[in-house]
């Protein structure tokens, strides 16, 4: 390209010296040898001058610009587009799930991450936690859901996997099936684990334990949440016989597993009360004082986690201080 453009302009140069030189070098009768000189002198000025201008005014970089800095978006812009040229490569669909996962472009972290699941049919470890993970990174609640199943497939593969026993155990918790999170607990303190995982697991062997927090059982003046739950009848007719419905209390200040949720069959009306025996986890509980946000959702796709197209209502509840309020499914999730 530069050498194009070069030869270009010295063709160009060469012209318009010739038909400046031509009067001068044009022999006449009292041509003098200060001509000759002259014609040098003006060749020389054209070339030396015209190069140092073109220099100092033009924008043109001469030396090459140094290639792009390997940052990790333009590390993962290049094998994204390796990616595409050879989709059938399941290390480079891991290697792209990784890289967008740094880059906490989570939905583009799980494409990459199921691609790769599809490559090795179901049977790669880290593809279904790359999942799960980037799950969770945008919504704990998927723990409970999604990113659960996942993490429980993944131990059906690696039975002694650290991470696929920890993960399936704190799920179970969250679940309430103490039985089943103790027995991955207590597996997991026979592997062999850094000193801080194994404080971590400690931690959660006892709170398991412990059992039940007698606080948990709702007492006589415990903080409730009452709502009557309602169908709008413009969507009836999305609503398949007895399909699940979640009833949650959340902090959307706080994310994470709901405060309390319950599952019932979707008959409407229904009258549904919140206590502190429907927490998912022991630590969190509704208590009076909380400005809660309780959703009532039908799961189409019977799954705890939102899905687009799933009908739901929502209602602002200041636990200890509302009574009973109404809530009308009468909209759809995105």
């Amino acid at each position: 390209m530069i050498l194009a453009f070069v030869l270009i302009a010295g063709s160009l140069v060469a012209g318009a010296a010739v038909l400046l030189l031509m009067p001068l070098l044009r022999k006449r009768a009292d041509a003098r040898p200060a001509a000759a000189i002259t014609s040098v002198v003006v060749l020389f000025v054209m070339l030396l001058g015209g190069a140092g201008l073109y220099a100092l005014f033009s924008n043109y970089k001469w030396v090459e610009a140094p290639t792009i800095a390997d940052t990790p978006a333009a590390m993962t812009a290049r094998l994204a587009k390796k990616v595409a040229k050879n989709p059938d490569n399941l290390d480079d669909w891991l290697l792209l799930g990784r890289s967008y996962t740094v880059l906490q472009q989570y939905p583009l972290a799980i494409r990459a991450f199921q691609r790769a699941d599809r490559l090795a049919k179901g049977q790669n470890v880290e593809a279904l936690f790359g999942i799960a993970e980037s799950l969770l990174a945008q919504d704990m609640q998927e723990l409970g859901g999604a990113a659960g199943h996942l993490f429980e497939k993944a131990l059906q593969l690696e039975p002694n996997n650290p991470k696929a026993l920890f993960y399936s155990a704190f799920a179970a918790e969250a679940r309430g099936e103490v039985s089943l999170a103790r027995e991955r607990y207590l597996k997991l303190q026979t592997l062999d684990l850094r000193e801080d995982a194994r404080q971590l697991v400690a931690q959660r062997l006892a709170a398991v334990e412990q059992g039940p927090d007698p606080a948990a059982a709702p007492a006589e003046g415990a903080p409730t949440i009452a709502v009557h739950v309602t169908l709008s009848p413009s969507l009836a007719a999305k609503v398949p016989r007895d399909a699940p419905l979640f009833v949650a209390a959340r902090d959307p200040r706080q994310p994470g597993p709901p405060f309390a949720v319950k599952r019932l069959a979707a008959s409407f009306p229904v009258d549904v009360e919140l206590t502190t025996a429907d927490a998912m986890l022991q630590t969190r509980r509704i208590a009076a004082g909380q400005q809660l946000e309780v959703v009532a959702r039908v799961a189409l796709g019977g799954t705890p986690t939102a899905t687009s197209g799933d009908p739901f209502g929502q209602v602002s509840y200041h636990v200890g201080k509302d009574g009973k309020l109404n809530i009308v499914i009468d909209r759809l999730a995105p």
